[in-house]
């Protein structure tokens, strides 16, 4: 899975809207091989010296992301007209002064100036790569502290709740956005291998959540996670509660409660979603 950056991506959207017709050399780890400081699908922005402009984003720094950045700009410096892409080879040894070991072969590939809504999309989709699906119920304090902690990090999310206008205005471009009244009807439409954060304004939305959570689970079995917010007395009352309504031991012991890291404590909103934010991406790191 890859970390690319949803909030450089914003930067380079304001810049190429800003001065449209200064497009940079866009830099990305094209494929890697051994141990290397960045994965495939890594990528930076290289601006003319000329523009004035400072490069956006990484490929790995150090000595390769330093000949990389020249690389581009001599590529701009030897035609007065947009550079062809090329691709090039870089060995992590003594040579380069880095001891990785591996090789990482990077794409210079420049940029269209003044693109248009059609072809920024395009980039759009490129840099944000394949990023894992993750619905998150509730847009309380938490709920908002999990949206800026996924910001940055390899998810797609899709933010619901049933109350009306309950989202700030400013999502990054991998939020979605969601109103839902019941908020539980939103469960069936989720993408395939959702993780799921239920973390509503109430109980009993919480509690309707996850049981349709549990009949998704039942029809389709492709929520791999299903992570409620709440203390271990909250968890044994709902846990008593679909007891009743016919969900056995197993079923239920797919429910994870609370979430979030058990070795990493406090409550205060910022501290729970940066532990939810490390327990996703545990999960996502480890083979099944």
């Amino acid at each position: 899975m890859q970390a690319l950056s949803a909030s450089d991506l914003g930067v380079l959207h304001q810049r190429l809207h800003a001065q449209p017709a200064l497009a940079p050399m866009l830099v990305r780890v094209a494929r890697t091989q051994g141990s290397v400081p960045r994965e495939a699908g890594a990528w930076m922005a290289v601006w003319p010296e000329s523009a004035g402009l400072s490069t956006l984003g990484t490929v790995g720094g150090g000595r390769l992301e330093h000949d990389a950045i020249a690389a581009a700009r001599a590529a701009w410096g030897k035609s007065r007209a947009a550079p062809a892409a090329f691709e090039q080879r870089y060995p992590l040894g003594p040579s380069l002064g880095q001891c990785c070991g591996g090789v990482v072969w990077l794409a210079f590939e420049p940029l269209a100036p003044a693109l248009d809504a059609s072809q920024w999309a395009d980039v759009q989709q490129r840099l944000l790569g394949t990023r894992s699906p993750v619905a998150l119920f509730g847009s309380g304090h938490v709920g908002r502290a999990i949206v800026q902690a996924l910001a940055p990090l390899p998810f797609a999310l899709t933010w619901i709740d049933s109350r009306d206008e309950p989202f700030p205005p400013d999502l990054p471009p991998h939020v979605k956005a969601e109103h839902s009244d019941p908020v539980e009807r939103a469960v069936p439409t989720l993408a395939p291998c959702s993780q799921v954060l239920v973390m509503s304004f109430s109980h009993a939305e919480d509690l309707a959540v996850v049981q349709a959570c549990l009949e998704r689970m039942r029809t389709h079995n492709d929520l791999p996670f299903v992570g409620l917010i709440g203390s271990a007395t909250k968890w044994a009352t709902f846990r008593h509660r679909l007891a009743e309504r016919g969900y056995a031991d197993a079923e239920l012991a797919r429910i994870t409660c609370p979430i979030g890291l058990p070795t990493i404590g406090g409550k205060h909103p910022a501290v729970i979603a940066a532990s939810v934010a490390a327990q996703l991406l545990q999960r996502a790191s480890s083979p099944d």
